[in-house]
């Protein structure tokens, strides 16, 4: 069973249904002791960064936590992604999870609309299971404002005032800034790599 965390931000009901469309077990919680118990974790994330500081109040960070220290595999999507880093300039006095020792910056730009919203490619960086049959120049849907630098942990990238990470891997570790619930066909591939993890 895979656990959709709700901390009250997110694209819970798009995410679900593409779980359900693709025939797996998922539940959307609050509770920390479903998402301990769960198989894997997705974290959907929308919005303002100062919505995460709720999974810390709500005792569901210590279980996302619990689950990855247990080797269960995690998905960041969007601010979800975002989280999973040491933290973002959008809300400062925030802590991420400090998985990935990077803070995300808002894009600068003084001829590109900020956020980013639509259609954007992702180029692979490296071989990797969440993008396990999903070619390099695929189009996925963006809705964003602050961006990942590339690190270590970055298996695709995409252009806009600049290259930043469109995904990232580490072990059990994954994150997208995209929304694969909303990118169509490859994200349903990406979506169907985690569930077969």
């Amino acid at each position: 069973m895979i656990a959709i965390i709700d901390y009250k931000a997110g694209n819970l009901a798009s995410v679900k249904k593409a779980l359900d469309h693709l025939k797996v077990e998922a539940v959307v919680t609050d509770n920390p002791r479903l998402v301990n118990r769960a198989d894997k974790t997705i974290l959907p994330g929308v919005g303002h960064f100062a919505t995460t500081a709720e999974l810390s109040r709500s005792g569901l960070r210590d279980a996302v936590q619990e689950s990855i220290a247990g080797g269960k595999p995690f998905l960041g999507i969007c601010v979800g992604m975002q989280w999973m880093l040491a933290g973002s300039s959008e809300a400062p006095n925030v802590p991420g999870l400090g998985a990935i020792p990077a803070t995300c910056e808002r894009f600068q730009s003084n001829h590109l609309k900020v956020p980013h919203v639509g259609w954007n490619q992702i180029a692979t960086v490296r071989d990797s299971r969440l993008l396990s049959g999903i070619e390099s120049g695929s189009f996925v849907y963006y809705s964003h404002s602050y961006r990942a630098p590339v690190t270590a942990e970055t298996i695709a990238t995409t252009d806009y005032c600049g290259t930043y990470s469109a995904a990232v891997e580490n072990n059990g570790l994954f994150g997208v800034q995209f929304h694969p619930e909303k990118s169509g066909l490859v994200g349903l591939r990406l979506l169907k790599n985690f569930c077969d993890l």
